[in-house]
């Protein structure tokens, strides 16, 4: 793995570590409406992402197969929906500002499952990275050295919010800030480890690399619609989840054209 994927890779965790390290600097719990603004510019950025780094170059490396182009994107989009829905089913896990935890019963603590809600939810992300750099490697025309770096750019930022939505949590819990800090950031480095796990395999995923794509936008997108979107809309209605959004998508949509 060259230096340049490797930093490529490492990129969106550095963004999860910034974010969580607004543990030293704020003293109370995250104000509402800023957690809104920040979950709602995450989503923004998501399906930018899944769109123009994602969905788009699958669809494009599928034009031989002519009107039929649209069936890896398709299948691997559906895919991305049920691995994330078994995850989610499977996996017993906490999302801040809830009360009630989701999947199996089990015996976890509930700073444990608030960790494991994040990184269930990072494992596309990673995959996402992965994929992309793969094709890059490969020699895929459609995906360059920018675009790929635009996709873990766009995704360092919107882990920026999710690491702070982390780590303020588990402080308001009674955790001290340091291991609050720490716990924000290694929820975070499932994206690294599932990136290089799919680098390692380019050789064998280059014939479906179309399919792997749409696979990664739609763990994505499962990710906005399941979570990110609820959370930003709870509580008293607000347009600054959906402003947020917009910029969000808009920052992404300028990062991936201008850098791909």
């Amino acid at each position: 793995m060259s230096l340049e994927v490797f930093y490529g890779i490492m990129i969106p965790f550095v963004g999860t570590t910034l974010g969580a390290a607004c543990v030293f600097a704020m003293r109370k719990e995250m104000n509402a409406t800023i957690q809104k603004i920040l979950t709602g510019f995450a989503a923004g950025v998501m399906v930018a992402a899944s769109i123009w780094s994602l969905l788009i170059p699958a669809i494009d490396q599928s034009s031989h197969m002519g009107k039929l182009a649209f069936i890896p994107g398709v299948v691997g989009f559906l895919f991305g929906i049920f691995f994330l829905l078994f995850l989610d089913g499977t996996i017993p896990h906490l999302h801040p500002g809830s009360e009630e935890a989701e999947g199996p019963a089990g015996h976890f603590k509930k700073t444990t499952m608030l960790i494991l809600a994040i990184t269930i939810h990072n494992i596309p992300e990673g995959i996402a990275v992965g994929v992309v750099y793969a094709g890059f490697l490969a020699g895929n025309v459609n995906i360059s050295a920018a675009g790929a770096l635009a996709l873990s750019l766009g995704i360092a930022i919107q882990n920026f919010p999710e690491g702070a939505i982390v780590s303020m949590p588990l402080k308001a819990a009674g955790m001290s800030k340091r291991k609050a800090f720490i716990s924000g950031s290694m929820s975070g480095i499932v994206e690294p480890l599932a990136s290089a796990v799919t680098i390692a395999a380019a050789s064998l995923m280059v014939p479906v690399l179309p399919y792997l794509l749409s696979f990664a936008a739609g763990a994505m997108i499962y990710v906005v619609v399941e979570e990110l979107i609820p959370e930003m809309s709870e509580g008293q209605h607000s347009n600054v989840g959906t402003i947020a959004f917009a910029i969000g998508f808009s920052v992404m949509m300028v990062l991936d054209i201008s850098l791909g």
